[in-house]
């Protein structure tokens, strides 16, 4: 998936050196880039592999501040929460706090926050429509597109509204005419960095999505001292972009790294850095330049294979007509799928279309993602989350601008925990050691398959909040965040993995 590249290789070497391009052509190391970090794959270490020794609670604060009092954390926030899981407020210990009330960038912890809410609001068999409506008693008809931001449409969706028009004897199409009206205001973040929003990661978020809106291409190794083969998982996206390549292939002795990037201005793609002869190919992507055209060249390409001919594509600008009927028709999978690929993937288009549905749906006419960040903030607040310990501005995390304290997610899962839908919410969240973002972390420690939690990178910021069983203790809720630090993130994630490790450990000691 090309939207979580890093997420989902950090040993990768595009996510090692990830250096994107500005419209005057010099490169530069983004600063604020969610995938710049990986948030997958680094095994847990130190703590994390010794045995799983019993840790008694009196021994679990001191426990906690050796692992976050280390020199090189000396001008880092950290934020820890530590709390029993339990429906009553009042039951509830704490067994550690750290600053939780303060606020901090909480990066793809944001998530947790999109996806509780669009659950609670439009439930977990909500799905999102793309429909196709025309007259089709004309011989030649016009047919409208109109989308509502399907973040998991691709390819076999297109191919399903082919196969309906062509059951119903569609053998051309006057002007095949694209709605991409539905997400009202920008839909490129105006809060993102520039950086981000020409990679894959931060593809812009409108009504007609064709592959998260992502152009994927895999870069792999030749002989030594050639050029990287650059091979694209769309082949008639060739033809549409230049390519200026100057990676080559190298010897194992040399390091990889990758750089890969986008011009604003023309269809070129950017390629260097270097791979070692015999790797593995790397998967990278950059974002759709117009996404509702893009969406109308594939939908017409579909149509094409299914007999159907198209004289003309165009985006919508006048109001439909009031006489069209449904004549094609496609659906998301059910919500309880889509926050599940939300936060065990930690995509954020999906959290992005979310967050605009939620606007769309309580507001029509305002800027969806405004309104939407409104709708998370009332249904929220409505379940004892204080209105002045989180601060929303997108619905991902990709913004540094989001705030949030520890606390406040920690009240946030245990307000999950409540709700009608805590196996669906729970369920979405990755598992150390076997799912999402945690697969390959937390394996061979206590924390492995007891552990469910959301992850979270951006430079200087790693975030893990969820829950944890430890078998000898009871049920704890648990937030960790930890900002403004040059530290390296693969020692933050690891000092995180370790503290998570430590509440696995947790043993009721007065009964051994």
């Amino acid at each position: 998936m090309p939207t979580s590249t890093c997420d989902r290789d950090p040993s990768s070497p595009f996510c090692k050196t990830l250096l994107t391009l500005a419209l005057v052509n010099l490169w530069v190391v983004p600063a604020s880039a969610q995938m710049l970090e990986p948030e997958r794959s680094i095994k847990s270490t130190a703590i994390a592999q010794k045995p799983a020794a019993p840790l008694c609670q009196a021994q679990l604060p001191n426990a906690i501040r050796s692992v976050i009092n280390k020199p090189e954390y000396e001008r880092a926030r950290w934020g820890i929460f530590v709390e029993t899981l339990n429906r009553s407020r009042s039951a509830r210990r704490t067994l550690f706090g750290l600053d939780e009330n303060k606020l901090f960038t909480p990066a793809s912890n944001n998530k947790l926050l999109t996806t509780a809410a669009a659950l609670r609001t439009l439930g977990p068999n909500y799905r999102i429509r793309t429909a196709v409506y025309g007259d089709l008693t004309q011989p030649n008809p016009n047919l409208w597109v109109v989308g509502q931001g399907d973040p998991s449409l691709g390819t076999e969706q297109l191919q399903q509204l082919a196969q309906q028009l062509q059951q119903k004897n569609v053998q051309q199409i006057n002007r095949l005419i694209g709605d991409d009206r539905y997400f009202q205001g920008s839909a490129i973040h105006p809060m993102w960095d520039w950086e981000d929003v020409q990679a894959g990661y931060g593809a812009p978020i409108n009504s007609l999505i064709f592959q998260q809106n992502a152009i994927d291409f895999t870069l792999i190794p030749q002989k030594l001292g050639q050029p990287l083969k650059l091979q694209w998982k769309d082949p008639s996206d060739a033809a549409q972009w230049r390519v200026l390549n100057q990676s080559k292939t190298v010897s194992e002795k040399e390091e990889e790294y990758l750089e890969v990037g986008r011009d604003f201005a023309t269809p070129t793609v950017y390629v260097r850095g270097q791979l070692q002869a015999g790797a593995a190919s790397e998967d990278v992507a950059i974002s759709a330049p117009n996404p509702g055209d893009r969406f109308l060249q594939k939908l017409r390409r579909e149509l094409a294979s299914a007999g159907i001919k198209v004289q003309r594509t165009e985006l919508a600008t006048d109001a439909l007509p009031t006489n069209l009927t449904e004549v094609a028709i496609v659906q998301s999978p059910p919500l309880s799928q889509l926050i599940q690929v939300t936060n065990q993937d930690s995509d954020n288009l999906y959290a992005e279309a979310l967050l605009k549905t939620l606007g769309r749906l309580q507001n029509p006419t305002t800027d969806s993602t405004t309104a939407g960040v409104e709708v998370i903030r009332k249904v929220l607040t409505q379940g004892n989350l204080p209105p002045d310990s989180f601060a929303q501005v997108d619905g991902s995390g990709v913004a540094r601008r989001n705030l949030v304290s520890p606390e406040a997610l920690v009240n946030l899962l245990q307000f999950m925990n409540q709700a009608p839908e805590a196996s669906v919410f729970r369920a979405s969240l990755p598992v150390a050691g076997v799912s999402g973002t945690l697969k390959n972390r937390f394996r061979g420690t206590a924390a492995e398959k007891i552990l469910q939690a959301k992850t979270g990178t951006l430079t200087g910021v790693v975030a893990l909040s969820g829950y944890v069983t430890p078998k000898n203790y009871e049920p704890l809720v648990f937030s960790i965040v930890v900002n403004n630090t040059p530290a390296a993130t693969r020692m933050l994630r690891q000092s995180v993995d370790d503290i998570a490790v430590l509440l696995a450990r947790l043993d009721r000691c007065d009964t051994r």
